[in-house]
């Protein structure tokens, strides 16, 4: 026999106190009441359990966690003959309802047996015995957990007997019913082809109409107060970012913590997201593989309570900084907002979205975008990204007004705290955009040199680049020009243009390669490393190496910047992080000379020597140095030179010093001895980064970070 599927097995609990006798009285009393026991159709524990309390261990109350399992052998190969305290009867057999069908009966000739799919109270019955069904049909619903199975017609035929009835319970695979096979014309079926597809069910109608309040048509007002700004909604920017039909947006029901001032009706209205839209998506998935696509998008919605950062918005971003840190997703994050939300009612003070935002760094590339206000926790989280793209009206601060003025530092209005005009030349701004559309413009050209090369490409006439830099070695020149006839055409994106300018930094493709370029400014200080330049440098160096992007180094440069004035700026700190950031790169550094080759900066140029560089080449241009030529002449020969009285024979004697040495100091010169590679036709440049590139070995693949993080300056 078996037990009805309604069956518990812990039919009974057994506790008993000892008034006196303590431990070992109890024992005693636990086994009679054990022994009073009469259990009879299934198997049960009571033998186990005397056994277990006969042992001199147990009443004396030295047991442990591991005392069954010590014991195992002994406690189950005991005879179970003890005395059972109770008389014997006879039970007499019962039926009922609990004890289920019988579950051999047998089939009707002819028919078919529908099983019940699992152990279970049949609750009801859907087809009646004579009644015509299809294959698929419901016979019976069957009740098991708490939830409802449907029993389906095996064939299609007639229900020539029913062989349960409702309330009855039965066990899987208990005959349910029999049906007579039959074709079966225009029968009644339930089957899904006959449901009507564009029916929405009430269920469902309401997760539709509680998202279509978050989107942009359910509300006119926000939409129209961002085109008084001349500005876009997050919805619309995210919209133009991602790809189409690849957003995923996580946590859109989510209403602001605030049920403590406002209804859940309001809220819903009024607080949609919690003003942060938060997903999954793709960028450039027309250019790239789906896998090298993949981004993770957010954006604060400046529509909703300024942007700010409310509690249930925190736990959004902590949810979407982890799952772009496990799954490796490059992260855009739109920023505009006030900062730190005031007035919630349900918030926590531990907030870990600062902490996931930051370990982002290094790992996965992020970028921020900021087209309008952007103060407090909204500018931390686009100071920790790697770049900041931001339009003219876009203001900066880690405090705005508010913050500033109960501080007593002043009254400012928000377009006096870090407007563009100031945090593009010092540096926060990387790459300053008219509006929003150019900025996602950007966006996606920034995140293509992550996701791969590209198939199709065109250059520049490579003979225009013999041009390049004047016959006049004091002549000042574009090398801006000069990356872009070297780059492939349209592939170079500049980074932080107006600050540090005695360094260029930008991202280029070499036959449609992404990689780093880095190269001194001759129209700034001659090309002189200050400060500012180094920082700037040794960062984006940082950049090229945590998400393995070759490097090439165009230099021209007469050295570090000295001088009292440099020294008040921290130089000696500042430019030797060009040395310590080049020299332990594990990417490719590709060195063409063009012009000046000088002391410090030259070699902190290349990584720290010119040995460093997958090659280090020069064009016919280039000249040698441990320093200035001029410098070096006029200290060199000081004593010669004050020792002609005559102006014009001084002048004639320098120039004749200043000749040699820079007949000394030409790049064949320098090439006659193993200090260069080769010196090079200009037009050949391409080539030559090419083949250092294809002499590298794939990078291998990816395990967790390359560098802990990337310096957020």
């Amino acid at each position: 026999d078996r037990a009805s599927p309604r069956y518990d097995s812990l039919m009974a609990k057994v506790v008993v106190h000892a008034a006196a006798g303590g431990l070992p009285e109890a024992v005693a009393k636990t086994r009679r009441a054990l022994s009073e026991f009469r259990i009879a159709g299934v198997s049960a524990n009571i033998d186990f359990l005397q056994t277990l309390l006969e042992q001199p261990d147990v009443a004396a109350g030295e047991i442990h966690t591991r005392f069954i399992d010590e014991h195992m052998a002994e406690l189950t190969g005991a005879p179970s003959d003890r005395r059972r305290l109770y008389f014997e009867e006879a039970a007499a057999e019962t039926s009922g309802g609990d004890r289920g069908v019988a579950l051999g009966q047998p089939a009707p000739p002819g028919t078919q047996a529908l099983p019940a799919p699992l152990q279970g109270t049949v609750i009801a019955l859907e087809a009646a015995e004579g009644e015509t069904v299809r294959a698929g049909q419901t016979i019976a619903v069957i009740e098991a957990m708490k939830m409802e199975h449907a029993a389906l017609a095996p064939v299609s035929g007639v229900v020539r007997r029913l062989a349960a009835t409702a309330g009855e319970v039965v066990l899987e695979g208990q005959p349910i019913a029999f049906i007579e096979p039959a074709e079966v014309e225009g029968a009644e079926s339930r089957g899904e082809e006959d449901y009507d597809l564009a029916h929405i069910r009430p269920d469902l109608a309401e997760v539709l109409e509680r998202r279509y309040v978050t989107l942009d048509a359910a509300r006119p007002d926000a939409v129209a107060r961002r085109r008084k700004t001349n500005q876009r909604t997050a919805r619309e920017n995210l919209d133009d970012l991602l790809d189409p039909g690849s957003f995923t947006e996580y946590g859109a029901f989510v209403i602001g913590g605030r049920k403590g001032r406002a209804s859940p009706e309001e809220l819903i209205r009024t607080t949609p997201a919690d003003g942060i839209i938060t997903g999954l998506g793709a960028v450039n998935g027309r250019l790239f593989p789906e896998d090298k696509a993949r981004v993770a998008a957010m954006a604060y919605d400046y529509t909703v309570l300024a942007g700010t950062q409310g509690g249930f918005g925190h736990y959004k971003t902590d949810r979407f900084a982890e799952l772009a840190l496990k799954h490796s997703l490059p992260v855009v994050a739109f920023v505009e907002g006030g900062g730190g939300r005031p007035g919630d009612t349900e918030w926590s003070p531990i907030v870990r979205g600062f902490e996931y935002w930051a370990r982002l760094s290094g790992a996965v590339p992020m970028v921020a975008i900021n087209g309008g206000r952007c103060f407090a926790g909204n500018a931390a989280f686009a100071g920790c990204s790697d770049v900041i793209i931001a339009t003219k009206r876009s203001v900066l601060g880690m405090g705005g007004p508010a913050m500033i003025e109960g501080g007593g530092l002043g009254v400012f209005t928000p377009e006096e705290v870090g407007p563009a005009g100031t945090m593009e030349p010092n540096g926060v701004i990387d790459i300053l955009v008219e509006d929003e559309a150019e900025a996602v413009q950007v966006v996606k050209r920034y995140l293509s040199y992550f996701q791969g090369p590209l198939k199709t490409w065109a250059c520049a006439d490579q003979r225009l680049l013999r041009q390049a830099v004047p016959e006049n070695r004091l002549r000042a020149y574009d090398m801006r020009r000069v990356i872009a006839h070297v780059a492939d055409e349209d592939s170079v994106l500049e980074l932080r243009a107006r600050f540090g300018v005695g360094m260029i930094t930008a991202f280029a493709r070499i036959e449609g390669r992404p990689m780093g370029v880095i190269a001194n400014n001759p129209m700034h200080l001659g090309g002189a490393i200050d400060a500012d330049a180094a920082d700037k440098g040794a960062r984006f160096l940082q950049l090229c190496e945590a998400f393995d992007l070759p490097v090439l180094s165009l230099s021209d440069t007469p050295g570090m910047m000295v001088g009292p004035e440099s020294e008040k700026q921290a130089a000696v700190r500042h430019t030797s992080r060009l040395f310590v950031v080049g020299a332990n790169l594990t990417v490719p550094i590709l060195a063409v000379v063009l012009r000046k080759s000088y002391g410090l900066g030259a070699i902190a140029m290349l990584g720290g020597s010119y040995q460093a560089p997958v090659f280090s080449v020069a064009w016919p241009t280039a000249e040698f140095g441990a320093m200035g030529l001029e410098g070096s002449v006029r200290l060199g020969y000081r004593a010669e030179l004050e020792a002609i009285a005559d102006p014009a024979l001084r002048q004639a004697r320098y120039d004749e010093k200043l000749a040699q040495a820079y007949a000394g100091s030409k790049a064949l010169r320098h090439a006659m001895r193993p200090e260069l590679d080769d010196v090079i036709d200009p037009a050949d440049t391409r080539r030559w980064i090419m083949a250092g590139l294809k002499a590298q070995p794939p990078a291998p693949p990816r395990q967790g970070k390359k560098l802990r993080w990337i310096d957020a300056w």
